[in-house]
């Protein structure tokens, strides 16, 4: 005779408590939860997003948007310390940050038992815990060619054996055995590389490394980023694609806060009221695209969202004057923080484009006489409203490798930009006073832009700059990710982008320039073999003066040749209302959402939010 051992489980609702009957696994803890959600106001965060989300998969996404949401939705094996500075490693899934073993090669990890996927009908009324295999799956997705994943490079040819995961899609299996990648115990994974890596560990912390159920994605074919199934502490509720998204509370999340704040007085308060706390701390998170600066900045101030990061350029004045909120926001009680973004604006030149991409003399003058011609100063005073710093090469302050002492050889200069389009030939213009190509034809160059506020300020910015070296431009609008699509296929001219870490370390930021990157992260489709070798090199290197050496190097040939022109390094004007606690900008997570508290008495009192 079978036995089925049936559990309870007793809920406070109100001044009366609830049993809840029923075997393992057969759902008790949502309705637990469902019943404790009902006793209580709901705890709603309210925030935007800036573009839409693309597909809720990780091997796949790379736009901030929906990394934000993917890393509240599936659980990679190591996180950051939400407190920590410098920024410091913490276990996540994993029991424990592993001891690396045989000379940087080979990493154990233990699985915390007893983590379990959001229920899904992929798991046919099961539950469905997570395993190290889950892992071996999701690593290996990565290299699936059908998936083009843009997170390969942080893999490919680094994990031991991973040349039998190469092909064509018809011989590509996930059932390949390789050596780097072994499950040999439920809970045990076991990661071996050829060669060492200094970042690899980050490289576990980012959502491309989450765990996804092969039962899932095997349910929906070609349509796993439309199931978001994961085991974070947030799962997915409601969504109206490029307009809204809803995010409830795991019932089942395990996530528990632990943090090493540091001296910092704000961090201590965080981690004396969060330490061993639950996570997360909200019931849900309302998120709305909001992709004009206008409405971003009224629906905050409106009281739509609980805070704003990086109040848009535009709207600067609005909000702060002499470099201070304004008084009637401080009397409302409003909180504003300054931080250091790991992120640099720049401007790529597409090196394959016929008018502006080569490495012939007269291509290389071009590009230079472009980079000379940006106005820095210009930029950050009018645009950035004096929130950034000029950059002088790829890397931003706090990623290691950056060189505080380095600076950039290219000037801003107009007129020696002049001269140097005279001299390499072109000095004829038309009857409009644009300079023509070498060859006597004429010359226009294209770059593309959002049609947003911002994007519009930035074109009169570029046209003025490039004007006054004589150099016709004409803008072409479209969204951002439009954008990024033509440009992996090699067909934008120009763009002002950029780029914020991955993990906080400067190979990331070098590689938007290697060779073999063309086409996914290096937009600008640079390939030159001294960079390469260079980069080659570096990426095999710890941070050391050794390393640091070969950077400085790699950034004389950026400069030499001028695929970039480096714009700035952002400095993030963050504000929040004061019911919002638990707020600490992380430098490189993107969203805070599963530490934040509300404080709903105060945000009713202060009539806010609009119930």
């Amino acid at each position: 005779m079978n036995v089925r051992t049936v559990h309870a489980s007793a809920v406070l609702v109100g001044a009366r408590a609830v049993l809840i009957r029923g075997p393992a696994g057969s759902g008790k803890s949502h309705l637990a939860w469902s019943l404790l959600q009902a006793a209580a106001p709901a705890k709603v965060l309210h925030v935007f997003l800036s573009t839409s989300e693309s597909s809720l998969d990780p091997a796949v996404a790379s736009d901030i948007a929906t990394l934000s949401l993917l890393e509240n939705v599936f659980d990679p094996l190591l996180r950051y310390d939400y407190l920590a500075r410098p920024l410091t490693l913490r276990e996540n899934t994993a029991q424990a940050v592993p001891q690396v073993g045989d000379g940087g090669l080979s990493y154990t990890f233990r699985i915390r038992p007893g983590i379990y996927f959001t229920p899904d009908a992929a798991f046919k009324g099961a539950r469905r815990e997570l395993t190290a295999a889950d892992y071996v799956y999701s690593l290996k997705r990565l290299y699936d060619p059908v998936l083009k994943s843009p997170w390969l490079f942080l893999f490919e040819g680094k994990i031991a054996g991973d040349a039998a995961l190469k092909g064509a899609p018809a011989t590509f299996s996930y059932d390949t055995s390789i050596e780097g990648l072994q499950a040999p115990e439920r809970y045990t994974l076991r990661i071996r590389l050829s060669k060492p890596d200094p970042n690899f560990l980050l490289y576990l912390a980012t959502p491309a490394s989450a765990a996804v159920a092969r039962e899932v994605v095997q349910a929906y074919p070609g349509q796993a980023g439309n199931h978001p199934v994961g085991t974070g502490p947030f799962m997915v509720g409601e969504w109206k694609r490029s307009d809204k998204i809803v995010l409830l509370a795991n019932p089942d999340s395990g996530a528990v806060f632990h943090a090493t704040p540091g001296l910092d007085a704000g961090a201590k308060a965080i981690a004396a009221a969060l330490e061993g706390k639950r996570l997360p701390r909200v019931d849900r998170v309302e998120v709305k695209i909001a992709e004009e600066f206008q409405g971003r900045m009224l629906g905050f101030l409106d009281g739509a969202y609980d805070y704003i990061e990086q109040v848009p350029e535009s709207m600067t004045d609005m909000v702060i004057g002499d470099g201070k909120l304004k008084p009637e926001l401080v009397r409302k009680g409003m909180q504003l923080t300054r931080f250091p973004v790991l992120q640099t604006y720049y401007m790529w030149m597409n090196m394959e484009d016929p008018v502006i991409g080569g490495y012939s003399r007269e291509k290389i003058a071009l590009r230079r006489a472009i980079a000379m011609g940006y106005d820095s100063a210009e930029d950050i005073a009018l645009l950035k409203k004096g929130f950034a710093i000029k950059a002088e090469s790829p890397l931003p302050p706090n990623v290691l490798g950056y060189d505080p002492a380095y600076r950039s050889p290219v000037p801003y200069d107009p007129d020696l930009a002049n001269a140097l389009l005279d001299r390499f030939g072109y000095r004829q213009r038309d009857p409009d006073g644009f300079r023509r190509t070498p060859g006597g034809a004429p010359l226009t160059l294209t770059m593309h832009s959002e049609a947003t506020v911002g994007g519009r300020l930035r074109d009169e910015l570029w046209r003025k700059n490039l004007n006054a070296i004589g150099l016709r431009v004409v803008f072409k609008t479209d969204k951002k990710t439009e954008i990024i699509k033509a440009s992996r296929l090699g067909k934008v001219q120009m763009f002002e982008s950029n780029w914020i870490a991955d993990f906080p370390d400067g190979d990331n930021f070098y590689q938007l320039l290697y060779g073999p990157n063309s086409g996914r992260a290096n937009y600008a489709r640079f390939n030159l073999p001294a960079y390469n070798e260079r980069y080659e090199q570096a990426r095999k290197l710890p941070d050391s003066p050794e390393r640091q050496q070969l950077y400085r190097e790699m950034n004389q040939l950026i400069h030499a040749y001028n695929p970039w022109v480096p714009l700035t390094h952002p400095i993030s004007a963050d504000i929040r209302h004061p019911w919002l606690k638990n707020y600490k900008r992380h430098p490189v997570e993107f969203t805070p959402w599963r530490y934040l508290q509300l404080d709903l008495a105060q945000r009713d009192r202060l009539g806010r939010i609009a119930r």
